[in-house]
């Protein structure tokens, strides 16, 4: 059976066709338009969608094929223990449900680098615990330039780590964002690493690749993991029907 993902977000749209686990092809697109010109032409059984900017009711009007949409009530392959569990973000459980269908037990950290820094941990018995929030990279900078009066906006330069000892203002602010989140991210892990002694993580996002340092033997970087998880979800739903 071919699974259709996709996952809706601000800027982009990601798309997936999955056979029994395993990517067969993976598009992105910049406009809804040309997301709509190319199901035209796939082959599938089934779909999902995650969205942060259309409702149900609106993707059932653009699209010409049944789907799942994932939302609260969306049945998982997992035991929410969260606190306030309707609050939980669809993406973050499409993450931590992602790392699971790659590293298939075990206590679990998935960090996924978008435009906020989330940690979601999912222990031996599939038991989604809770994990933490923190601003991403490009939230960084420019908070740092729109709430002070002379630090400018700065970027990391594409494929490159900065100094760690800056020799100017901008160096100085490339420094401060990247090894800021690095050590924040060894920071976590060491912390989770002190109570589940076998614990895996995997790194996930927009802005993974940009820390691809951080990986280990126990520690995989996985861009695309939010795609893997709305496939297990998928997946999982029709099998749980």
């Amino acid at each position: 059976m071919k699974n259709l993902v996709i996952d809706i977000g601000n800027t982009r749209l990601k798309t997936a066709l999955f056979e029994d686990g395993e990517v067969l092809l993976e598009m992105n697109y910049e406009d809804f338009g040309s997301f709509l010109e190319a199901t035209k032409s796939l082959q599938f059984q089934q779909a999902i969608i995650s969205s942060v900017t259309y409702t149900k009711e609106q993707l059932e009007e653009l699209l010409g094929f049944s789907f799942l949409f994932l939302d609260k009530t969306t049945v998982l392959p997992m035991k929410n223990k969260y606190a306030t569990p309707d609050t939980l973000g669809v993406d973050r459980k499409a993450a931590v449900i992602g790392g699971r269908s790659i590293i298939k037990s075990g206590p679990l950290l998935a960090v996924d680098l978008g435009s906020c820094i989330t940690y979601d941990f999912l222990d031996e018995g599939d038991n989604y615990l809770g994990g933490s929030i923190s601003p991403g990279l490009q939230m960084r900078f420019r908070s740092m330039h729109q709430q002070t009066a002379r630090l400018p906006l700065a970027e990391l330069e594409s494929g490159t780590i900065p100094d760690f000892m800056g020799n100017s203002t901008v160096s100085c602010l490339r420094s401060g964002v990247y090894f800021g989140i690095l050590n924040e991210i060894n920071g976590f892990i060491q912390k989770y690493q002190e109570q589940y002694h076998d614990l895996k993580v995997i790194i996930c996002g927009g802005d993974s690749k940009i820390f691809e340092s951080l990986t280990k033997d126990h520690i995989f970087v996985i861009p695309n993991l939010i795609l893997y998880g709305l496939d297990r979800i998928l997946s999982y739903n029709v099998n749980y029907q």
